[in-house]
């Protein structure tokens, strides 16, 4: 239903979408250039893995913000350049996604079958996986469902990426810009309506700026116009589902009931009501790590602040999780962030900005995050094959 308004063949966003993703793999590759062409004096000659990559992914984004597919676009085309054919499988909620890809990448003259768009249910999708025909699968989604992807892999030698959960953590030091933290923060937190991979979901903050941080990150939470993102006076959309909506509405009562305290009033958000995907953003404080909220990724609007005495107990806090994938520091100590960043078990460190991706920089995670890389001259290690050749033509 959330579809109804977009006309199917309007892909003008997703062709432009392919030439960013493309330039970015571009820039990637001239930077891997060195790198894949020759190692410690041999000749090496990097090949493609001579077979299909499949991309199988929960979507990370709603469905009135399917366009945002930036992450399935970036895995397609690197692979695709690497010298590879691709197999898309698109989440059930987003499946018009896919076949915008599709379209685009037709519009783009790319051969006819080197991309494909397929539309399986699990069952078929690990049967795919399995055939033997399959030398990598990229998936992003749930760690529960990364360990099925995994598992379905480990009957022949083919190789895995894995995006993951998160519970992305962020530290603003009593050194910090405030205004410019809480600016970014707040838009790094309710982003997608928090439905982004790196989305920031729990803050620590010194507690000597503290009670300023809080006053104002609520302040200008409370900005935000909660309806449909069809309507240009909106600035949060709905969440993916009615369900996913519930689970976060389940951690935040959850969490009023242990003690936490919530300084936004769903009221002020006509549009959330109960059963429905669309949901208020929420500000918690009070808030422990006893709690689901600053626990188990939220994938949703929410985030929870805690004070801290220093960088001691805030780099303590940040490692209390079971994910890795990004953190952010807040600092106007270069110095500090890099020492900090190198205590922090995470994919990638921000500093003074979050939720954000550099082709040149290789994003990965750690822990329930996941494994293998994108991005960067290290993300083709995973869409090629070295071949040596010792070529002795003199005698």
């Amino acid at each position: 239903a959330l579809f109804g308004d977009v006309k199917a063949d309007d892909i003008g966003w997703y062709e432009q979408l392919m030439r960013i993703n493309l330039w970015g793999s571009v820039w990637c590759t001239h930077a891997a250039l060195p790198y894949l062409k020759q190692s410690r004096g041999s000749i090496v000659a990097v090949s493609s893995l001579a077979g299909l990559i499949g991309v199988p992914g929960r979507t990370a984004y709603s469905a009135s913000n399917a366009g945002l597919q930036a992450l399935s676009a970036g895995m397609s085309s690197a692979a695709l350049m690497a010298g590879n054919s691709v197999i898309l499988k698109h989440a059930s909620q987003t499946l018009l996604v896919g076949e915008r890809f599709a379209e685009a990448f037709r519009r783009a003259n790319l051969p006819e079958g080197l991309f494909q768009n397929l539309v399986l249910e699990h069952a078929s999708t690990a049967l795919a996986i399995v055939s033997g025909d399959i030398q990598q699968v990229n998936f992003t989604g749930s760690v529960e469902a990364g360990k099925i992807v995994q598992q379905a892999t480990l009957t022949g030698f083919i190789g895995t990426g894995l995006e993951l959960g998160g519970k992305d953590p962020a530290y603003v030091r009593a050194d910090a810009d405030l205004e410019h933290a809480v600016e970014n923060l707040v838009d790094g937190s309710f982003f997608n309506s928090g439905q982004s991979c790196c989305a920031v979901e729990r803050i620590y903050v010194d507690q000597k700026i503290y009670p300023a941080f809080v006053e104002r990150f609520a302040e200008l939470t409370r900005q935000y116009v909660l309806g449909n993102p069809l309507d240009e006076a909106t600035t949060l959309g709905p969440m993916v589902s009615p369900a996913a909506a519930d689970f976060v509405r389940g951690q935040i009562a959850d969490a009023l009931a242990e003690g936490a305290k919530a300084l936004i009033d769903p009221k002020a958000f006509p549009a959330d009501t109960p059963g429905s995907a669309y949901l208020a953003p929420q500000v918690l404080v009070d808030v422990t790590h006893e709690m689901s909220v600053m626990r188990d990724e939220s994938f949703g609007p929410v985030v929870g602040i805690m004070p801290v005495t220093g960088d001691d107990e805030a780099i303590a806090l940040m490692n209390d999780s079971e994910f890795g994938l990004s953190a952010s520091i807040w600092t106007e100590d270069l110095a500090a962030a890099e020492r900090l960043g190198n205590e922090i078990a995470t994919g990638t460190v921000f500093m003074n900005r979050c939720d954000y991706l550099d082709p040149a920089l290789a994003w990965t995670g750690v822990k329930n995050s996941g494994r293998g890389v994108t991005l960067s001259r290290l993300g083709y290690e995973h869409l090629t094959r070295a071949k040596s050749f010792h070529l002795r033509h003199e005698i």
